[in-house]
């Protein structure tokens, strides 16, 4: 778990088909993170994507399929930056990616439980394994809301919810 002591500065909601979650970023520990993520929200890709992974007890993804499963196109990586030493503890949002550390791009994922395995390990280097998964924000709102869709939806084999869980818009509050 991480000593670093992380402030919220600009919000983003997600209105979604299962209520609204009140998202907080971390614009001074994650700055590109946080910006590239403003850019999608303020460009309106996450209207009308789904969550289209979910891992009971574990992360809640999305930000990467439309309403009919459809990838879409995102624009090129971000810097990982989870040498911020933010950890992935309960509620926080972190950024997907593949075993790649500077793969991430649109989607992110909501920690349900603390997910610590998941964080910078000291002395990671390029290949290691090492990296960890850039937090770039917290929800604020909703946290109920996360926890009981998680808990009450089905998902097939490969985690993908049976019942379509929709962001309907994201913007900014502030």
């Amino acid at each position: 778990m991480s000593n670093t002591i992380a402030k919220v500065q600009t919000r983003v909601m997600l209105e979604t088909s299962f209520g609204n979650i009140s998202i907080g970023l971390y614009d001074d520990q994650a700055p590109e993170s946080v910006a590239n993520f403003l850019q999608y929200v303020d460009e309106g890709f996450y209207d009308n994507t789904i969550f289209h992974r979910l891992v009971k007890n574990f992360v809640l993804q999305g930000g990467g399929y439309d309403v009919n499963g459809e990838e879409k196109i995102t624009r090129a990586p971000v810097k990982n930056e989870s040498q911020n030493l933010l950890s992935n503890a309960k509620f926080t949002v972190a950024y997907a990616r593949t075993m790649a550390p500077h793969s991430a791009t649109s989607q992110f994922y909501i920690n349900l439980k603390d997910n610590a395995f998941l964080d910078y390990k000291e002395g990671a280097s390029a290949g290691s394994g090492q990296w960890g998964y850039t937090v770039f924000g917290e929800v604020l709102e909703g946290n109920d809301l996360v926890l009981e869709t998680s808990n009450n939806t089905q998902t097939d084999r490969r985690d993908v919810p049976t019942s379509p869980l929709v962001i309907l818009k994201a913007y900014r509050l502030n």
